[in-house]
């Protein structure tokens, strides 16, 4: 099994927008919950599923109690973990009672040179299927779906999605605009939507009736 990735444009990216700097995202795979953990470590120690449980409860409990008295907790071969800290709201050297002003962000954790090494020559494939949506401008949509439409008599959410590169919910809110614009009409039922071109878009003559 390969990790799944996307490109994914770079936050606060300068210059022109058809040039942007991309970056690899992994899609994860699915979740390995701790009744598998508790089972692949069985099968590979002498110990019991019962006893594994007990053993990483303890060693929850024990990191917790470490955490708590803002120790860096090493477990070897895995990593790093320790507590960060932010501020509940604004606060300046002359802010009274900033202790009281603090809570805990998060645990960061930051891995062992062993298990990166483990990881070393791991394998990639690109996802089949559009997580984000791409920065099409009102223009570059109308283009598509009239390339579309030559071709095509009808329109549904799936096929649109594709065309532009676009999550689910991106898709629906252009829909939902082209409707209100008089671009496109809906032909099928409120829940299940076909569009057609209205008269006078996407290649279609003014002077054509509208089929229902």
């Amino acid at each position: 099994m390969a990790i799944v990735y996307d490109w994914y444009e770079n936050p606060n990216a300068e210059g022109d927008p058809e040039e942007r700097g991309l970056h690899p995202r992994p899609l994860l795979n699915g979740k390995v919950s701790m009744k598998q953990l508790y089972a692949r470590v069985h099968a590979r120690s002498s110990l019991t599923v019962g006893d594994v449980m007990n053993a990483i409860d303890c060693l929850t409990q024990i990191c917790s109690e470490e955490l708590r008295e803002g120790r860096e907790v090493h477990i070897e071969g895995l990593g790093y973990f320790a507590p960060t800290l932010e501020a509940t709201q604004k606060v300046t050297r002359s802010t009274p009672n900033k202790h009281l002003k603090l809570r805990l962000k998060s645990i960061s954790f930051r891995p062992d040179v062993n298990l990166k090494s483990a990881l070393t020559g791991i394998t990639t494939t690109r996802s089949k299927y559009t997580r984000h949506s791409q920065r099409l401008s009102e223009v570059e949509i109308d283009m598509r779906l009239k390339e579309y439409f030559a071709e095509h008599d009808i329109l549904i959410r799936y096929d649109f999605q594709n065309l532009c590169g676009m999550a689910r919910t991106t898709a629906n809110g252009h829909l939902k605009r082209l409707l209100e614009e008089g671009k496109l009409m809906n032909v099928g039922r409120r829940t299940q939507p076909i569009y057609r071109p209205m008269p006078g878009y996407y290649g279609v003559s003014r002077d054509a009736k509208v089929k229902r």
